[in-house]
């Protein structure tokens, strides 16, 4: 088994990172070369700006690269609370932007030719209990009136002909949901966006902002200091840089996955037949999908902890148990990969955009950053050009955690009262 993400170990290196010290001056750089940093340096680029991508790592190698695979629209939350909460005309724009994100990666991956395996199959939302049926027909009944004519409920017969489990009760359908290989996306989109004319810069651990006025700025890195006309902050979750009141608005938790071995045909097409992303209704819960290889991807919050070897391998037998409690024929089935990746998780589990201080910035997208980094990246290169001021992530005032630092030291506190809101709903 390797301790690997399976999308990274199966995808071409990205090799058209700059060599050489950042130059001296930029009409905008991007701090964080994951989806959201390349696919602003991507637009900004092919509007004729000079363009600076600090990595301090590999580009598409931190969450970009360690994710599900799942390109999913719908928002994570129940949509009549989101009306409630942010009135029905707002829960609608969020609800449509997610269903933007995806066209936009489907559109990036047309316009720029990427081998990722892009298939709009559709996401099931499944639920894990009796409970949760009625609420899910309540829910489609809501979306079809309001906002989403696609989504479809499926009752118990429905969804095992969808999935071959008895775990699962009912389920919604969105049909716009797509799947894709997030490493071959990740190398092709570093490609798309060195080849339109951004200067990408692995390794370039960004250490000090220093504000010069009127939105401009300093930036220092391992890689040489710039000076920036505009900056658009695109790391996630960083644990480390001069990105305090970030931290302070994002909890990095833990997110683990593991990889099977390839399947045989015919078991891969009874376990998924429709070869659809799939999520579930526990607080909890897991995500799953088959690959074009025949493999089963299955991961979950297995764990509260951050990503490392020992959680890493410690989450993968959760994971592993979870699974064959799903799909008991994969009892003997072999995992080759297990990784752990970081969700960059807001306190409302919404994206977050706009600017502070003058740095622009796309974040928190708890989640659903496969879809929401591309289409938030390539907005806020708009916004950084004076083309776009209507980004509905952009709700003005965003407090920070109260008690949270940097070090999310409540994880396990967070994750024993999920659990035991899971039993009790």
């Amino acid at each position: 088994m390797k301790a690997d993400s399976y999308w990274i170990d199966t995808a071409p290196a990205f090799d058209g990172g700059a060599s050489g010290p950042v130059p001296a001056r930029a009409d905008a750089v991007v701090i964080g070369g994951g989806y959201t940093g390349l696919a602003a340096a991507r637009a900004l680029a092919m509007a004729g700006a000079r363009v600076v991508v600090l990595e301090a790592g590999r580009a598409a190698h931190a969450a970009s690269g360690r994710n599900g695979g799942q390109c999913n629209n719908g928002l994570a939350q129940d949509f009549g609370s989101m009306a409630g909460a942010y009135g029905l005309d707002r829960a609608r724009a969020f609800y449509r932007d997610f269903d933007d994100a995806v066209t936009t990666v489907e559109t990036l991956v047309r316009d720029e030719g990427i081998d990722c395996d892009f298939s709009q199959g559709g996401k099931l939302k499944l639920a894990a209990k009796p409970e949760h049926v009625a609420k899910l027909e309540a829910s489609a009944e809501l979306l079809r009136r309001e906002v989403d004519a696609d989504v479809t409920f499926l009752d118990a017969a429905e969804t095992r002909r969808e999935v071959a489990s008895d775990t699962f009760h009912g389920a919604l359908l969105f049909r716009r949901s797509a799947s894709m290989h997030v490493g071959r996306f990740g190398a092709g989109l570093a490609a798309a966006a060195a080849r339109r004319g951004a200067q990408v810069f692995e390794n370039a651990f960004v250490s000090r902002l220093e504000p010069l006025g009127g939105g401009r700025y300093r930036v220092t890195s391992t890689r040489g200091v710039v000076d920036a006309e505009r900056v658009l902050i695109a790391t996630g979750a960083s644990e480390k840089g001069p990105f305090g009141w970030f931290r302070r608005r994002i909890v990095p938790i833990g997110s683990f996955i593991v990889a099977t071995e390839p399947l045989p045909g015919d078991m891969r097409r009874r376990i998924l037949p429709g070869a659809r992303t799939c999520t579930t209704t526990r607080l909890i819960g897991n995500f799953f999908r088959t690959t074009p290889d025949d493999r089963l991807i299955f991961g979950g919050r297995a764990r509260f902890a951050l990503p490392g070897p020992r959680d890493d391998a410690k989450s993968g037998i959760v994971l592993r148990r979870a699974m064959v409690g799903m799909f008991p024929e994969l009892a003997q089935t072999r995992i080759d990969y297990c990784w752990g990746g970081v969700v960059d998780m807001s306190a409302d589990r919404l994206p977050h955009a706009g600017r502070h201080e003058g740095l622009f910035f796309a974040t928190g997208f708890s989640g659903h950053g496969t879809q929401m980094s591309v289409h938030l990246g390539a907005a806020m290169a708009a916004a950084m050009l004076g083309t776009r001021s209507d980004v509905v992530w952009d709700q003005g005032r965003w407090p920070a955690i109260t008690g949270h630092y940097g070090k999310p030291w409540f994880l396990p506190a967070v994750g024993a009262w999920y659990r035991i809101k899971d039993a009790l709903s």
